[in-house]
């Protein structure tokens, strides 16, 4: 009886501690503007970080800025951090129709310009948080959202860690390359179908012939989006959910951050 009754106080603890995390995170949507173009952003944050908590960009999939991207975003706000989610197709269009998402997605990728100028117009409205800390900014990206986020670091930005889930891995120009102020983090499907391996070799190279500080993690088994809990729901073949990578590659980051952004590992 007493052991039934210690267990009922231990969840109910539990569930108070959880409930108490919940009600600290406050969100919103954002209206921002990238030249002439509208776009509606997300944002997250802490109640009880206090001021001047490190900030975290997230750049999502090729489907547009869904629930995944907002849900890592509040995982992110949880442990402390202010994060914002980009809307990189503007007016905050979304999609689960594969083809549309690959057109949404070719269409940004077409003049690189106006693709990293589209991220840095994100970081500015993340810069306006009252609470951020300007010099503690990261940035997190999911396939497109990765390639988006070593873009915006191709620009020489001031970020100062990025890690990409499952991304398309374009190289940096020399100069380009010489301009990165983060340290990164590349988290990838070792079975990953999308992104030839001469593809991570020629980026690999290019970080490192900048003396750029990165760290490729090639996760055995893992294929295309395999943070994404329904990535299956799609049926296309080489995309495919895995529980470990998503969490382990989720603590990777969260180690990385901890370094770079100083804040507490969770």
């Amino acid at each position: 009886m007493l052991q039934r009754m210690l267990s009922f106080c231990l969840a109910g603890a539990i569930l108070l501690v959880a409930s108490t995390a919940d009600a600290a995170v406050k969100t919103k949507t954002v209206n921002y503007k990238d030249g002439d173009q509208e776009c509606v952003g997300f944002m997250a944050w802490n109640d009880e970080a206090g001021d001047k908590a490190p900030g975290i960009l997230v750049f999502h999939e090729w489907w547009g800025l869904n629930d995944h991207a907002r849900n890592q975003a509040k995982k992110l706000a949880e442990m402390g951090y202010i994060a914002f989610c980009a809307d990189m197709y503007g007016d905050g269009k979304v999609t689960e129709h594969p083809k549309d998402a690959q057109g949404m997605a070719t269409e940004a990728r077409k003049n690189v310009a106006t693709w990293r100028k589209r991220a840095q117009a994100a970081l500015a409205q993340l810069k306006q948080h009252p609470n951020l800390d300007k010099d503690k900014i990261g940035a997190i990206g999911y396939c497109f959202g990765g390639s988006t986020a070593l873009q915006l670091a191709y620009t020489g930005e001031k970020i100062a860690a990025i890690t990409t889930f499952h991304a398309a891995l374009p190289a940096p120009t020399p100069e380009e390359a010489k301009q990165i102020k983060a340290r990164i983090l590349v988290c990838h499907g070792a079975d990953d179908s999308f992104i030839p391996p001469a593809a991570v070799t020629s980026f690999k190279k290019a970080l490192d012939d900048a003396t750029v500080v990165n760290q490729i993690v090639q996760y055995p088994g893992a294929v295309h989006s395999f943070t994404v809990p329904d990535a299956d729901k799609h049926n296309i073949p080489g995309m495919k959910y895995n529980k470990t990578a998503d969490e382990e590659s989720w603590k990777q980051m969260n180690q990385l951050f901890s370094e770079m952004l100083q804040t507490p590992a969770k």
